[in-house]
């Protein structure tokens, strides 16, 4: 097979990822990583790296957050390119940026490859970002808030078993607004996503019942053209 030769220089490509998490009750969070290498060695910034020749975009974000954080199978999501000219140091780099989404219960980062540590910062008492991060999550942030009016992605940062307190809590969280309690459950019970569950958590006056989000009805719906709003 003839080789070709390219006349273009060819920049590098990296992906990163702004790790939501959300404990019920708590903050919003993101998942941070101490940096080992220079630039910015000793800095905290989002997970992430270099992009292998014989891997996609996906497999790339996907094998950093792991290799770094320990985190896997969890939801990700393409959030957008950011090409400015002077973003990285070491040269022409381009990143295309990721969001994940997580639930906090039972999920301890454990740093590895190139990252010193990995922690959760809640988003508002967030250190100094290396590259271009801030810019990154900044716009992690907006996406966050607008998809998860129109699309059910919220009950990604939920543990599987919730009150209904702890949804509207979660929501109010995320979109920094306070929500009225029987209009938010009148319309989310009124799409018949939730399984009630046979099974109660104690509430400081009476015990409060668990829910589960049905996915499967939910693909199905999506299908038939329902709408998700909140």
């Amino acid at each position: 097979m003839k080789k070709y030769c390219y006349d273009y220089p060819r920049p590098s490509l990296t992906v990163d990822c702004a790790v939501f998490g959300y404990e019920a009750g708590g903050a919003v969070k993101v998942l941070l990583i101490e940096r080992d290498a220079e630039p910015y060695a000793g800095t905290w910034a989002l997970p992430g790296g270099f992009v292998g020749m014989d891997e996609t975009l996906d497999e790339a974000a996907r094998r950093e957050l792991e290799e770094e954080t320990g985190l896997a199978n969890i939801y990700l999501e393409q959030l957008y390119t950011f090409s400015n000219v002077h973003r990285d140091p070491r040269g022409r780099v381009i990143s295309t940026a990721y969001y994940a989404l997580v639930s906090l219960a039972g999920r301890t980062p454990q740093a590895a490859s190139d990252a010193r540590s990995a922690q959760w910062y809640p988003l508002r008492k967030l250190p100094e970002l290396a590259f271009d991060h801030a810019h990154i999550l900044e716009t992690a942030v907006e996406r966050l808030r607008a998809k998860v009016r129109y699309k059910p992605i919220g009950f990604e940062l939920l543990p599987e078993k919730f009150t209904l307190t702890q949804l509207q809590q979660l929501y109010e969280t995320v979109l920094e607004q306070s929500i009225d309690k029987r209009n938010f459950r009148k319309k989310i019970i009124a799409m018949d996503l939730l399984k009630p569950l046979d099974e109660f958590r104690q509430g400081a006056n009476r015990p409060a019942q668990l829910y589960s989000f049905d996915r499967t009805k939910y693909r199905q719906l999506e299908q038939s053209g329902f709408l998700f709003e909140v």
